[in-house]
């Protein structure tokens, strides 16, 4: 069966949602040669992006001094960012959380949302409790904006992260690589949407009220040219385009947020063992290089 036709068949098979979702972009804290970015090189970043997105994901408040720099950027560029807070440990909470305190308040306009804890549930780094309580702490200090968690999307759906549901969190990101699951590309789609399907449904019946859950897809993507392969998963600058078009532009015509993992490639990040204990190059994931250029055609099919 033609890619077309399985996403149709998929898009039928799932309730509509009237409203397209929003393109954002998970986005780096670091030029090619591993310094910290700058206020002037995120504005560098945004005016790359901005024919594409102004969303953009961040992953630490603290680490490299992100907020502080990437907030005024946003502000002089009209984009907008989700924080992030590295829960895992007390004193990256901590120290993320009071350069919070310090870059938040009377910027919430460019502030999407902040997103305590990035897979923490998927590496057991907390409980869910745990977890829970340190959301509702950030979103005391700050009541206007959305403040929640992303997690692998079978963290959502086996019920690992139920109490945090029950909890009252609002704002929900499930993570989703077909790519990591080993799939070659001409399942990826099917994969991809089975997966983020599967987690925005368990969220909405433990939540009770889909229309008070704000969800969306807080990371996808797939490797080109120069990235290492993952079992039948070929990375590939072609496979990219193609998991682009059909799997991340029909989740977007869907009416789901995506954060595509990632802008930009970074060719500052060395290899990783990865789950397959194989050594694995993580700079080539972005869909512009390192030197912010496009890597293939990013406009959606009609």
């Amino acid at each position: 069966m033609r890619t077309a036709g399985l996403v149709s068949l998929l898009l039928a098979a799932i309730p509509a949602v009237t409203a397209r979702g929003t393109l954002g972009l998970a986005l780096g804290n670091k030029n090619p040669d591993g310094t910290c970015k700058s206020t002037s090189d995120y504005e560098a970043d945004f005016d790359a992006l901005k024919s594409l997105t102004t969303l953009v994901r961040t992953y630490s408040a603290n680490d490299c001094n992100t907020a502080v720099n990437i907030v005024p950027a946003a502000k002089n560029k009209q984009f907008k960012v989700v924080l992030g807070v590295w829960a895992d440990y007390d004193e990256s909470f901590n120290n993320d959380l009071n350069v919070l305190k310090q870059t938040v308040p009377g910027n919430e306009d460019v502030v999407h949302a902040i997103t305590v804890g990035s897979e923490t549930l998927y590496r057991n780094g907390l409980t869910a409790q745990q977890l829970l309580d340190k959301i509702n702490q950030v979103q005391k200090v700050f009541p206007k904006v959305s403040v929640g968690t992303v997690d692998s999307w079978n963290k959502y759906n086996d019920g690992t992260a139920d109490p945090i549901i029950q909890g009252g969190v609002k704002y929900f990101l499930a993570n989703g690589f077909a790519y990591w699951q080993g799939k070659d590309i001409d399942h990826a789609t099917a994969t991809y949407f089975d997966d983020i399907a599967q987690a925005k449904a368990h969220i909405e019946k433990i939540a009770g009220n889909a229309d008070k859950i704000q969800f969306g897809n807080g990371e996808t993507g797939w490797p080109t040219d120069g990235g290492s392969d993952y079992g039948a998963a070929k990375a590939s600058t072609k496979s990219a385009e193609r998991y682009w078009k059909e799997s991340v532009c029909a989740m977007l015509a869907w009416g789901v947020d995506v954060f595509y993992f990632e802008a930009f490639d970074e060719s500052w990040k060395p290899k990783s063992v990865g789950d397959n204990g194989e050594s694995m190059d993580e700079t080539h994931w972005g869909l512009f290089t390192a030197d912010r250029k496009a890597k293939f055609d990013l406009t959606c099919p009609n």
